[in-house]
């Protein structure tokens, strides 16, 4: 009974040292309530995958819908994404006589979301000249439908997001903000891999259930994820406390210029390590005559390099690592990788576009990790909503520029270079790609510079001897 007592005690042990999330939770904030307050991010992660990738293909291929018109409603929930700074602030001065702040802003972008879904495949399937009425009315509705899950999914991250800073305590809430944006990939797995599946056969009924079935279930999730973890305090949301206006509270974030510096680093870095997403795979195949599954282990490679990126962060953050320079230590890796992809064209090696790839996933990892632990310290007397809010208005809105902008660029040098415009040693149709990758490495440095400044400052509320005392562990995991 003894043997069997302790290798009970050592076997939690190593859950907690291990396992993924394990310690993230606390005594008051045990794993099994982080856990079900996560599932607002699965149904995030959900809507995103079928935003993004699932009717992508289905619009464009089954339903015969333009490339353009495509491109044009799927880019609409990008609106919005900077409104999550406000957003945030709202859910931080919201009043009512329940007493919740957050509760309210998750139920109503889980109804935007809802209706969003729900008058979608109606709109799609119009949309596909699939009526006696004008296809016009179709691509209103579609474009509706659109809007209402994009508004829905930020606002019901921002708010969920400042809902679990404000249930962790504050030296476990890197971890627990992190563990969340795990779980929108883990959504974004699962929706991968069933929601294609579900619509084969396709069919327009199939499309009908398999998208409804999605708002129902966003429903579900979010009210399992909402129940009983906001305590209502009518207290703090009384009408009769005065709150500053935003643009009041924005600039008190911003004072000092540390915020607005960490959040154009922020744009800055996301834009150098987003807009090679969608070109990563063609550039394989172009370039260098790899078949579907080598374009496809490129991926692997650097979700691989990115959580060897993750567990680099866990341990210099632990030894007392500052985060800005580990930031600036992952744009710098990030500079030398993409120097390596750029490299692997002439040289026409797969190995040196694998190491490349590696990198910019690890370097990807540290900036991340690096920035997301500044960026919690930015919120300060409960205005976690708003700290979170603008670090994810600014991520988002400057990643999805990104992926367009790289997407254009790349079409348009090419198309120059095999014109002949940039000059007979230019005309090459994968200058594009190039163009590209320098681009980003310019990015990164000047996210750099951006940094460069940050990394010697030193909180005031923190000992200048030991600049790190939380723990931060390997589930540290960004989005």
């Amino acid at each position: 009974m003894a043997g069997m007592v302790r290798s009970g005690f050592s076997w939690t042990r190593v859950a907690v040292r291990y396992l993924p999330f394990a310690d993230a939770a606390t005594p008051d904030l045990p794993l099994g309530r982080l856990l079900r307050l996560s599932l607002f991010q699965i149904s995030v992660g959900m809507a995103a995958v079928l935003l993004t990738g699932t009717l992508n293909r289905v619009m464009i291929l089954e339903m015969g819908i333009a490339a353009a018109l495509v491109a044009s409603v799927v880019a609409l929930p990008l609106i919005f994404a900077p409104a999550r700074a406000l957003i945030g602030f709202k859910s931080d001065t919201h009043r009512s006589v329940l007493g919740w702040r957050r509760v309210p802003y998750i139920w109503f972008g889980t109804l935007l979301q809802f209706g969003g879904f729900a008058i979608m495949p109606f709109a799609l399937i119009i949309t596909s000249g699939d009526t006696t009425g004008p296809v016009v009315v179709g691509e209103l509705a579609a474009a509706l439908a659109f809007l209402m899950v994009g508004a829905g999914m930020h606002t019901a991250q921002t708010a969920g997001l400042a809902l679990a800073t404000d249930l962790a305590p504050a030296q476990s809430r890197p971890r627990v903000v992190a563990l969340l944006y795990v779980m929108l990939l883990l959504g974004m797995l699962l929706a991968a891999l069933v929601l294609g599946r579900l619509l084969e056969p396709f069919s327009q009924i199939r499309l009908i259930q398999v998208i409804q079935g999605v708002a129902a279930l966003t429903v579900v999730l979010n009210v399992i994820a909402l129940w009983k973890q906001e305590a209502r305090n009518p207290a703090l949301t009384s009408a009769s406390i005065a709150h500053p206006p935003f643009r009041e509270s924005w600039a008190a974030l911003m004072a000092g210029g540390r915020a607005s510096r960490l959040l154009f680093a922020v744009g800055l870095g996301a834009a150098g390590f987003s807009m090679q997403d969608v070109l990563i795979e063609p550039y394989g195949g172009e370039v260098l005559g790899l078949a579907v599954g080598q374009t496809t282990m490129l991926t692997a490679l650097w979700a691989a390099g990115a959580l060897l990126g993750f567990m680099l962060a866990s341990q210099r953050l632990d030894l007392g690592a500052e985060p800005h320079r580990l930031a600036g230590f992952g744009a710098l890796l990030g500079i030398g990788s993409f120097a390596s992809v750029i490299f692997s064209a002439p040289t026409q090696s797969t190995a040196i576009l694998g190491i490349g790839i590696l990198g910019i996933g690890m370097g990807n990892g540290l900036f991340s990790v690096g920035t997301l632990v500044a960026a919690m310290n930015l919120a300060r007397n409960g205005a976690s909503g708003l700290a979170l809010g603008a670090w994810g208005a600014v991520q988002a809105t400057a990643a999805g520029l990104a992926i367009a902008v790289g997407g254009g660029l790349r079409d348009i040098m090419s198309d120059l270079a095999v014109a002949g415009r940039l000059g007979p040693g230019l005309a090459d149709p994968t200058l594009g790609y190039s163009f590209v990758w320098h681009l980003e490495i310019l990015l990164l440095f000047l996210a750099l510079i951006a940094l460069g400044p940050l990394a010697r400052w030193i909180p005031d509320d923190r000992d200048p001897a030991s600049p790190h005392q939380s723990r931060f562990g390997l589930t540290e995991f960004p989005t």
